[in-house]
């Protein structure tokens, strides 16, 4: 298949065949005539060689990243994805500034990080842009949980139990201020781990999780008719607000639901993987120091660790009392015509009885 020709070739061929003058050849091919005496001398001095396409690469860049520094990058990067950490650009930026003493872009970092094949394309990947963003503005303004499971490995090596991990995020901050497993997640765990977080970091003014029935009933079954389990009733007892996401729409509680995907990265990545779950604990409390102390987030600002805002920020509360709530639950039977009450849907403290006509 013949290439098609260049407007260089056009132009040469105007000059040397037609024996146009430059003025003509740059009105009639509308370029600067000053770039048709600069082809026109290349021209006679290289001959064919002058109409192969040249690069715009600059001779110099006395701006680029020496080499040690690119293969600081890569090293950088290396030693986070290893360590199961967030291996990101920003992620790299702040270790570069804070441990080796380089202030670098992030599209700096990016750029080198993709010529050197170390980036996968995601062009299919929604754009950050268009999820619409929400946080708390207090610390202990809003608590995220949710629970995740993990596998357990036998000393063999092969697959052992599966477990459930618990956390507690404060929404403002990216706190983590629970971790703990289980061999399954109940509402009493529920309460249990909220009652020690709460211990330890004062109650907060809500809670956010998913419709899981370890954390609302209300919203099915007996929850329906004004009944509530052990968590909500504690959340009753502290004033606490209890909210929760909408079915299908997971990014509601994205904040916990991101956390447990870095948790479960950084525990993949550990050499020894736990066979009990004590030996799992253990290496959740190591996670935590390790999330909250040193691990810059890129949500918060300047890049600071969940533990550095958590603790310089003022604290919300909970807000007035509802005692005047009651918790009596509303009983519906069925009765015949002749009197008899029937199917009763479950017992309850305060009952009402519907007669029919």
């Amino acid at each position: 298949m013949p290439q098609p020709t260049s407007k260089a070739r056009l132009v040469i061929t105007a000059l040397f065949v037609d024996h146009q003058t430059p003025a003509e050849v740059a009105a009639r091919y509308g370029v600067h005539r000053a770039w048709v005496y600069k082809l026109k001398a290349r021209y006679e001095a290289e001959g064919e060689t002058a109409l192969e396409p040249r690069s715009r690469r600059p001779k110099t860049s006395p701006a680029a990243l020496p080499a040690k520094v690119v293969d600081l990058i890569v090293r950088v990067r290396k030693e986070l994805t290893d360590a199961g950490l967030d291996a990101g650009p920003e992620t790299i930026a702040w270790h570069l500034q804070h441990h080796h003493g380089h202030r670098i872009a992030r599209s700096t970092i990016s750029r080198h990080l993709t010529a050197a094949g170390l980036v996968t394309p995601e062009p299919k990947k929604r754009p950050k842009s268009s999820y619409i963003r929400f946080q708390a503005s207090m610390p202990n303004e809003t608590w995220q949980s949710d629970f995740t499971h993990y596998r357990l490995t036998r000393p063999d090596g092969r697959p052992g139990t599966d477990v459930e991990i618990i956390s507690w995020l404060d929404d403002c901050t990216r706190y983590a201020l629970h971790i703990s497993a289980h061999p399954r997640i109940t509402t009493p765990i529920v309460k249990a781990t909220f009652r020690e977080a709460a211990g330890q970091h004062g109650i907060p003014a809500s809670t956010l999780t998913d419709n899981g029935m370890v954390y609302p009933v209300r919203l099915a079954g007996i929850g329906r008719q004004g009944g509530r389990n052990g968590f909500e009733q504690q959340l009753r007892n502290w004033n606490v607000i209890q909210k929760n996401s909408r079915p299908n729409h997971p990014t509601t509680c994205g904040k916990a639901e991101r956390f447990q995907q870095t948790m479960k990265k950084w525990l993949t990545a550990q050499p020894d993987q736990p066979s009990i779950i004590l030996e799992l604990q253990v290496l959740l409390d190591r996670f935590q120091t390790e999330y909250n102390q040193h691990r810059p987030h890129r949500s918060l600002p300047h890049r600071a660790t969940p533990a550095a805002l958590y603790n310089q920020m003022p604290k919300a509360l909970p807000g007035p009392s509802r005692d005047a709530d009651s918790h009596d639950r509303v009983r519906h039977d069925r009765i015949d015509k002749s009197g008899t009450v029937k199917r009763p849907r479950f017992s309850a403290a305060l009952i009402r009885v519907a007669a029919l006509g």
